[in-house]
């Protein structure tokens, strides 16, 4: 996905008049003045085809993932630290990470702010079903688990259909009900069946998630360094302490997130990309 759309500065100047009004300003005095610039950053959004299977919601180091449910998708809050766990970790992609450049140049005729959006390809990890089994002498919303299945690997058959299959669910079966079936060799161990049954017990997933693959690393310049303690304090993961008068990084505990670089007031520390 590549986005481009602007904004008409006068828009803006309308904006900012009426902010200024709510401030108790009587806006006479208003003057809006605005430099050249052009900034980059990252949103992290949910698409979609979000599944509600809540793998994001564990692997969030921070809790910044509201959960979803039957009727709703999960929901990246203003807690994100922009690690990108939740991206890599997404069994069906929907989390996606986004470039949002934005652009103002006094000497563009148009007299707009440009925004650039566009999707930055993230390493993802190993999502993997083990085994996955069905307590059929339970009661519960098979329904919404079979409509959530995102390779229609759970569905609903018939009583003719696990007989064809020799198929023994450990209950006795009836005529013209439907009772749910998973076919083990499409399903990619989301979760999200389990994560949506009203019943806990009535599905058991055993699944492997693979390890986080980090496309990136924190940079440390100690020349620059002020041991202004400011990188330990905000650090979400505790991966940074300062040691005689020295920025340790703790590699294994480092999530890459942009609490310490965006904190330190030197710039002494920057998320660089790897090669």
């Amino acid at each position: 996905m590549n986005v481009s759309f602007v904004k008409q500065i006068k828009n803006l100047e309308r904006e900012v008049l009426l902010k200024s009004v709510e401030l108790d300003d009587d806006g006479d005095d208003f003057q809006f003045e605005l430099d050249d610039f052009d900034t980059n950053d990252e949103i992290i959004a949910v698409a979609p085809r979000c599944v509600r299977c809540n793998t994001c919601v564990g692997e969030c180091p921070v809790n910044a993932i509201e959960p979803a449910n039957i009727f709703r998708m999960a929901k990246i809050t203003d807690k994100c630290v922009k690690c990108e766990i939740c991206v890599q970790s997404c069994p069906v992609s929907a989390i996606k990470l986004i470039s949002n450049e934005v652009i103002y140049n006094s000497e563009d005729e148009r007299e707009v702010i440009e925004y650039n959006l566009a999707n930055v390809s993230c390493p993802h990890r190993v999502v993997r079903m083990n085994s996955i089994s069905i307590d059929y002498s339970v009661d519960n919303n098979w329904d919404d688990c079979a409509n959530l299945c995102p390779t229609n690997a759970f569905t609903l058959e018939f009583k003719e259909f696990f007989d064809d299959l020799n198929m023994d669910v450990g209950i006795e079966l009836i005529e013209d009900e439907l009772y749910p079936y998973v076919n083990e060799k499409m399903c990619i161990g989301c979760g999200a069946c389990r994560e949506i049954s009203l019943n806990s017990f009535a599905i058991e997933l055993d699944r492997y998630l693979g390890p986080i693959r980090h496309s990136r690393f924190i940079d440390i310049n100690y020349d620059s360094c002020v041991n202004c303690f400011l990188c330990e304090e905000n650090c979400p993961t505790g991966a940074i302490e300062l040691i005689d008068g020295e920025v340790v990084l703790d590699n294994d505990k480092c999530i890459r997130c942009v609490e310490c670089t965006n904190h330190c007031p030197v710039g002494a520390l920057e998320r660089v990309e790897m090669k």
